[in-house]
């Protein structure tokens, strides 16, 4: 045989392979239902998550061509939103925007009394945000570093306040944590939102708040608040050089996430889970996107399903620990 021949032989051989694979690929990337898909945020509208859940939903219809709609449903730290999906058809139509509070806190808080199981009834798609916490005082504060804070609420056992947006939200169960690590007992006030928890903060009724970046950056540029520490792996550089919780402490393992990610009904076919994954992690990485988040003091994070599912699990851990040593009740 020619060299020629030859040449043309394998050329021929890999056009038959290749033509063999198109049906595979996209058996693995099937289409998409030709209906809207519905995001649904279980906060308000305004809120991070809500600008989060309208980011995303924008940039998914631009990309994939078909409507993608935010649907708010509060109520219950979540857990209104989380029932509507865990019920809804596993069509790749209905998406949950889910954080901690309906997904991770909720099982132990709230017990026997949920109707779905995070782990049974629903499927990760992708994580996309990091909106984490910070320990952060008044201006006029005596606490300079959280090492002072710390050491006076040893010294005052249940004395030292703290405010947070609510009983078993993550901005109590992070101070909650914080608390059990350092070997404390501190004063939890809880307020209805994050604006009379602040207020209060800077009048002087509680010692300091456990807040998130987001609140803390106009606080700290308005020179209205220090932050003390945040429970992050690094610096945020908006803070004005506010140390990690780690750094301001020497304890371990304070890096507290408060995630946001996509999740699914369980039952969506894995195919039509892992289109899904792709098309929102390709709009998640985009810089508008990262700029959007960035504006928010949220993290960027965008992993896939096995990231979201890890995050998920240690999450579930961590806060099923801190509820029942500190004997929290909903």
């Amino acid at each position: 045989m020619t060299m020629r021949k030859t040449i043309a032989s394998v050329f021929a051989t890999l056009s038959v392979m290749a033509a063999g694979a198109i049906p595979a690929a996209h058996a693995q990337a099937p289409d998409l239902p030709a209906k809207p898909i519905h995001i649904v945020v279980p906060f308000t509208p305004g809120g991070a998550q809500d600008i989060i859940g309208r980011a995303i939903g924008t940039k998914l219809a631009e990309r994939i061509g078909l409507p993608v709609i935010v649907d708010n449903k509060p109520g219950a730290g979540g857990v209104i939103a989380a029932e509507s999906v865990a019920k809804a058809a596993p069509d790749g139509t209905t998406l949950f925007l889910a954080s901690g509070g309906a997904i991770s806190i909720a099982p132990s808080l709230l017990g026997g009394k949920l109707t779905y199981d995070p782990a049974r009834d629903f499927a990760p798609i992708a994580m996309l945000v990091d909106t984490p916490m910070t320990v952060a005082v008044r201006m006029d504060s005596p606490f300079k570093t959280l090492a002072d804070l710390i050491d006076a609420a040893r010294k005052n056992q249940g004395k030292v306040s703290f405010a947070s947006t609510g009983n078993g939200t993550i901005t109590h169960l992070t101070g909650e944590y914080l608390a059990q690590r350092a070997g404390v007992k501190m004063l939890h006030v809880p307020y209805r939102g994050a604006g009379p928890a602040i207020n209060d903060t800077l009048g002087g009724q509680v010692d300091f708040i456990v807040t998130s970046v987001a609140s803390a950056e106009a606080m700290v540029t308005g020179r209205k608040m220090r932050v003390l520490g945040t429970f992050t792996g690094r610096r945020i550089p908006s803070l004005q050089g506010a140390p990690t919780v780690t750094e301001a402490t020497g304890l371990g393992g304070m890096e507290v996430p408060v995630w946001a990610g996509l999740l699914a009904p369980a039952k969506t076919p894995p195919a039509m889970l892992r289109r899904l994954e792709s098309e929102v992690l390709a709009v998640c990485r985009s810089p508008a996107i990262h700029e959007q988040f960035e504006k928010l003091g949220a993290l960027s994070t965008c992993a896939g399903a096995p990231e979201l599912d890890r995050m998920i699990k240690a999450d579930t851990q961590r806060w099923s620990e801190v509820i029942k040593q500190g004997g929290i009740q909903e």
